[in-house]
């Protein structure tokens, strides 16, 4: 526990540390305001226009040239160092990332900070994890408590980081697992109160609610949440797309990104930075319908920009945006026809903030929490359950993939089913191939390969050439018809070279076993050689050991292990 102790510290720092650097940039690059927006506000149009721009050309190159995996949210790259991986980040990603970031979201960026301090505490702790030396089967739980950790930090809601880790970073993590995360998340969020003071992060009015009928304007709200987030996602993947096609180089594109949102925010500037403000706006219940509707179409493009043209920064706060502002919309909008029912709009701001981040991310749990944490009020709890599982129900039947997912799926990685496959990932071939074993050569006779077939328990044999190198494969299936009567087989000139399979299934040393088992799977084989770059056999492994120790490798990864 205590080295838990210690990754909740590191992230706790890092969080920090990433927070200090981005103030440092929105107070040197903008006029002085009360918060962000009152400076943009105080600013010149033309600070406006191409700061976020430069900001972009600043991340393009860094990213481009030193750290492409601080590319986009953060989130799903940390899910694909999980699941691909095994847990192991680049230990030069804490810092690029934040540096990227901060930088990014100082100079106005529409992302949010959230995403970035997940990467930021989960390379922090695949690195603690590796630099001690820890069993690697303890690295996905590493990582998984530092990004725990940093949303614990940011939020200064340690269930809220937990749960965040459970169910979006380890889907079928075993709960022997889970008080690692719980502990680093806790160390974090009281050393948050410490950096920070003890406040919450938004101004959450105090959750009233009485009358079980809005339960039904809840669910319309979850909903309408449910398309918004599909909406976002399938904008995200358009701008994506359209810079994709656009003939500049990689580094170019998000200072173009940057230059297309200045423009948008020379005309509504509530959509630079994270959103807090707007958000706040939100809750104290001082949004009017017309702008509320405005930031919430403006946001979206404009966030959308930002990760399509290759910025680093979360969708998190974003999302958080969204939901206020539709929450907004939705009160505001049913007060105009029903003025009897008086809907709090700061309520509805607070209830929509939980199902958009619920419908981009999946994760209906996670999201509950995070807002009954910015309230600890338990009358909240009902109302977001209707709303979040609704708008969870929604993005599930209607688009199948959570924003995270849908990035990973765009790289070729499919991890909606769960994580079991990192533990295939994780194991080499080399690791549980068998280097003894029985061979046959070209040259051999057939009566010494009837021989090899009766006495061997698995008589089934890679075949060599005079060079060592894999010829091909004879098996039980192939000697049949000659052991039928084996005096027929005296003095019988066939050689091995005439009877062998020549067309050989085989994987690579440096293969894992899931690709292995997936060889299994399509081909029906009973065993594979394993070769090296010259085509040697370095062993061969047998389709029943390879789940077998598919099977261990899983339930050692279900058990605590005490290295921690």
């Amino acid at each position: 526990m205590s080295f838990s102790v210690a990754i909740g510290v590191a992230a706790a720092l890092g969080a920090f540390f990433f927070r200090w650097l981005t103030e440092l940039f929105q107070t040197t690059f903008w006029r002085s305001g009360h918060n962000f927006l009152d400076s943009v506000a105080n600013s010149e149009w033309w600070l406006v226009l191409f700061l976020p721009c430069a900001g972009g050309l600043i991340a393009g190159v860094i990213i481009t040239r030193w750290a492409p995996e601080a590319k986009g949210p953060g989130v799903p790259e940390v899910i694909k160092a999980i699941a691909v991986r095994g847990g192991v980040i680049r230990h030069r990603i804490t810092f690029l990332k934040a540096l990227v970031t901060s930088i990014l979201i100082g100079c106005g960026a529409s992302v949010g900070r959230e995403g970035p301090v997940v990467q930021i505490g989960a390379s922090l702790g695949s690195s603690a994890a590796r630099i001690f030396r820890l069993d690697k089967s303890m690295l996905p739980v590493c990582v998984a408590a530092g990004a725990a950790a940093g949303i614990s930090a940011t939020f200064n809601a340690p269930l809220t980081g937990t749960l965040f880790a459970i169910e979006i970073l380890l889907l079928d993590t075993a709960m022997s697992y889970v008080s690692h995360i719980i502990v680093a998340s806790v160390t974090a969020s009281a050393l948050s109160k410490i950096f920070w003071g003890d406040f919450p992060t938004f101004d959450a009015p105090k959750f009233l609610f009485n009358n079980f009928d809005e339960l039904i304007i809840f669910f319309i709200l979850g909903i309408l949440a449910g398309l918004i987030s599909i909406a976002f996602v399938k904008m995200i993947q358009l701008m994506e797309n359209i810079f994709d096609k656009i003939p500049v180089q990689d580094w170019i594109k998000p200072g173009l990104g940057g230059l297309l949102l200045g423009l948008i925010a020379l005309k509504v500037p509530g959509i630079l930075g994270v959103g807090y403000e707007a958000v706040n706006m939100g809750l104290t219940g001082i949004l009017p319908l017309d702008l509320a509707i405005i930031l919430l179409v403006a946001k979206m493009v404009a966030t959308s920009l930002c990760i399509g043209s290759g910025m680093s920064g979360g969708i998190f706060a974003p999302s958080l945006m969204l939901g206020a502002t539709l929450g907004i919309s939705v009160s505001s909008t049913i007060n105009m026809f029903f003025p009897e029912l008086a809907l709090t709009h700061s309520q509805y701001a607070l209830v929509g903030m939980g199902t958009v981040v619920a419908g981009t991310t999946l994760a209906p749990i996670t999201a509950v929490l995070t807002v009954f944490e910015l309230t600890y009020s338990y009358k909240i709890i009902l109302p977001m359950m209707v709303g979040c599982i609704t708008s969870a129900l929604v993005v599930r039947l209607l688009n199948g993939y959570s924003v995270y997912e849908a990035k990973l799926l765009r790289q070729g990685v499919n991890i909606v089913r769960g994580h079991d496959e990192s533990v295939l990932v994780n194991v080499s071939v080399s690791e549980v191939m068998e280097t003894e074993y029985d061979y046959l050569r070209t040259t051999d006779s057939l009566n010494k390969a009837a021989d090899m077939v009766i006495d061997c328990p698995f008589p089934h044999f890679p075949v060599l050439d005079e060079e060592g190198r894999l010829a091909g494969i004879l098996t039980l299936r192939d000697m049949r018809a000659y052991l039928r009567d084996t005096h027929d087989l005296k003095g019988f000139p066939l050689i091995v070279d005439s009877l062998m399979v020549r067309t050989v299934v085989s994987v690579q040393v440096n293969s894992n076993l899931k690709e292995t088992l997936m060889l299994f799977e399509k081909t029906g084989v009973s065993f594979v050689p394993v070769t090296d770059a010259d085509n040697k056999v370095a062993g061969i492994i047998k389709s029943l050991d390879a789940f077998n120790i598919y099977r261990e490798r899983r339930n050692k990864n279900r058990i605590l292990s005490a290295s921690i």
